[in-house]
């Protein structure tokens, strides 16, 4: 690729970063869009919207930059949680980070990029002259300039290490101080217990009551079985369709309700559709109460049990349950409206193929999303393009389409096929036997990471070389080679990716383009009607993580490969601080609350990108017959490696479970709390199905309304 293809691809997408910017902050200041672009406000009751015209509405401004700029982390923790914080570290420690690697790139790196006279360019036309020049391809194998690069991988190196240690400190403190500041929850007290060994001669309620009182006495309080209640859950959500549809028909005229009853309703006579409904809506509700009344006995061998304090609850988490390690396996129990009930339909056998079912299903869609990605290297060059499609030739001559297809094209094709990978990933992790949204949300992140780094990075660097020879992988020493080969070659088309799928991408996420649609298009069709519930979206951690911790990956490999790419980095990782502090301010309300729990990917993810660097540094040196730099470089890995053992060790396990220090002090705490009683009878309940509620929809407080079961744990 050109600089001038580049340029075009620049050009196009500030255009609709522009454009996207305008629109927005003229349209959000319209009172019918304040359901698009503040609806965590709107269900908070804080939205100040009003009708009245002011002439400033139609004009754009940047307050919204200032409103998202100015709350402090602890306001965001007090109003959206410690992951909403989290997430916007991943920028700040991003931001940290490239603005040291875009001084030292900028500034010292390409000049002697550019310098170099490897490749031979006239230095007279600038705007055709080829990305490569401002690459270390540039440079003269064997050139003393090589050193600096040499110094700059171990400079970068020790200060992403500093950065990554330092935000690790800062999250830890947080994570702590927010598990203090929380009031009592009820996850904190309680357990899931599987595996339940239960006899023929008792329930599997009275087998957990049994056990938990005999072994744990002192601190046991209840328990919930779990039923099955898969077939229940589509029933009731039948039943809420139903019940949402007939308040539309109310609120119709009576002669608009009249339709006949015979065959695609022309035929027949004529009768009232909301009689209709309210009989099917009346048949659904009877059936629902009738699958609850069925599931009395079918338990699950689950069920959460609840202790009287937090020490209790982890006592009885990390200590064996039984001498047989097969029985009473016990977890961390989520959040109560995190949980993910239909999971508990699932016998044993039937988890352990649903994770083999999702391996396979997940090597499937690798190899099947080459096919994009082959057809991606095909528009990067043009010479492929031509012999693919000879009748082009004429029109690929053109130089704004040349620049077009080469610099915007293949990016914004290989982003329309990515955006079908998150929704994907979600389904497979949601069937793997995950019992709550975020270990769902949190494994599709991690699928959906590792597949955007095998597939957009590697088959991109390797597709056409090293791709089809399988010796490369059957023999590890030749890898460092292959990529320092590979690697350096692609960066134009990566320069051009995060152009177009980090701008553009960010940028439109404020627009809002599809809740905006769907708005106009509600009250167009839907006018004179009741609204559905309204529902505040929450922010998709597992498509938007990884897309971050992508371009990281991006940046420390092609820190001292190409660092034109730094700026581009720069501008991204700004833009979608600001917009992302926005829309979780505005937009976005938590769905749950992991304290902190999702860091950790980053902190390997970037230990990944480093290394990787560094194997390519080793590859590359050599290639650039500088064996003593290669063979210098062969300690930063391993120092980076003890560097990532030691954060393993000294910060990791506090995400994973908060000490016995600090559960002993809010326990101590709580025994001064008044409301402790009331939060102990709540905790009886919080862990009950909600499907096993009653229902109420059509009757008004007869014998038939009154629950089914008045306990879940008997």
């Amino acid at each position: 690729m050109i600089l001038s293809a580049l340029l075009t691809s620049v050009g196009i997408n500030l255009g609709l970063c522009f454009l996207f910017f305008t629109l927005y902050s003229i349209l959000r200041k319209q009172p019918w869009n304040v359901a698009v672009y503040a609806p965590r406000l709107v269900s908070q009751g804080q939205s100040q919207q009003t009708h009245d015209f002011n002439f400033d509405r139609l004009l754009p401004t940047a307050g919204w930059v200032r409103n998202a700029w100015e709350p402090s982390d602890q306001q965001l923790i007090s109003t959206l949680g410690l992951d909403a914080v989290v997430f916007t570290r991943i920028f700040v420690f991003s931001l940290k980070v490239f603005t040291f690697a875009a001084v030292v790139g900028i500034f010292v790196l390409l000049p002697v990029n550019y310098l170099g006279n490897q490749l031979e360019y006239d230095f007279s036309d600038l705007g055709n002259k080829s990305l490569d020049s401002f690459s270390i391809s540039n440079v003269n194998d064997g050139s003393k300039w090589l050193w600096v690069h040499f110094c700059a991988a171990y400079i970068f190196t020790g200060v992403v290490c500093y950065f990554l240690y330092d935000e690790h400190c800062y999250i830890s403190s947080k994570r702590i101080a927010y598990f203090y500041s929380s009031e009592p929850k009820p996850n904190q007290f309680t357990i899931l217990v599987r595996a339940i060994p239960v006899s023929s001669e008792s329930s599997c309620s009275e087998t957990v009551e049994r056990f938990f009182t005999e072994y744990h006495p002192s601190t046991y309080l209840s328990h919930a079985v779990v039923r099955r209640t898969g077939k229940l859950q589509g029933l009731i959500s039948d039943a809420e369709k139903m019940y949402k549809k007939l308040a539309n028909l109310k609120l119709t005229q009576p002669e608009h309700r009249l339709k006949r009853d015979g065959f695609m309703g022309i035929f027949g006579r004529k009768v009232d559709q909301l009689d209709k409904y309210e009989k099917k809506l009346e048949d659904l509700e009877d059936n629902v109460r009738m699958e609850q009344s069925s599931l009395a006995g079918k338990e699950v061998h689950a069920a959460f049990v609840s202790f009287k304090s937090r020490l209790g609850a982890a006592v009885a988490l990390h200590i064996p349950q039984s001498e047989n390690p097969t029985e009473w396996i016990t977890e961390r129990a989520p959040e109560p409206k995190d949980v993910h009930w239909p999971f508990f339909s699932a016998s044993f056998l039937k988890r352990w193929i649903s994770k083999l079912v999702v391996i396979v299903a997940c090597v499937a869609l690798t190899i099947l999303f080459l096919i994009p990605v082959v057809l991606v290297q095909g528009l990067t060059h043009l010479d492929q393009l031509e012999t693919w499609f000879p009748f082009l030739k004429g029109i690929l001559k053109l130089t704004v389409v040349s620049q077009v297809i080469t610099g915007y094209l293949p990016s914004l094709i290989l982003q329309q096929f990515l955006s079908f990978v998150p929704p994907t990933m979600i389904i497979l992790s949601s069937i793997q036997g995950y019992i709550s949204f975020s270990q769902i949300e949190n494994s599709a992140c991690k699928k959906v990471l590792w597949f955007t780094i095998w597939n957009i990075f590697f088959a991109n660097v390797l597709s056409g070389s090293a791709l089809y020879q399988v010796n490369v992988f059957l023999e590890p020493k030749n890898i460092p080679k292959v990529l320092a080969e590979a690697v350096p070659a692609q960066a134009a088309f990566f320069i051009a990716y995060v152009v177009t799928s980090g701008w553009t991408s960010v940028s439109s996420e404020l627009f809002r383009l599809m809740p905006l649609l769907c708005s106009y298009i509600k009250r167009v069709f839907a006018a004179g009607k009741s609204d559905d519930e309204f529902e505040v979206p929450s922010i998709s951690y597992h498509s938007e993580i990884p897309r971050l911790l992508f371009f990281g990956l991006l940046g420390v490999t092609y820190f001292f490969l190409a660092p034109l790419i730094l700026p581009f980095l720069l501008v991204y990782y700004c833009m979608g601080y600001v917009i992302y502090r926005n829309q979780l301010l505005n937009v976005y309300s938590p769905k749950y609350e992991t304290g902190g729990k999702f860091w950790p990917i980053m902190h390997y993810s970037t230990i990944f990108s480093l290394i990787l660097m560094h194997v390519i540094a080793i590859g590359l040196f050599g290639l650039k017959k500088v064996p003593l730099a290669a063979s210098l470089i062969v300690p930063l890995p391993i120092l980076t490696l003890l560097f990532n053992e030691y954060i393993r060790k000294r910060f990791v396990p506090i995400f994973q479970a908060y000490p016995v220090e600090s559960l002993v002090k809010k326990d101590k705490e709580d025994q001064n709390n008044p409301a402790r009683d009331e939060f102990y009878d709540k905790l009886v309940d919080a862990y009950k199905d909600p499907s096993m509620s009653s229902t109420r929809y059509t009757r008004n407080g007869d014998e038939h309304t009154s629950p089914l079961l008045h306990s879940a744990e008997a």
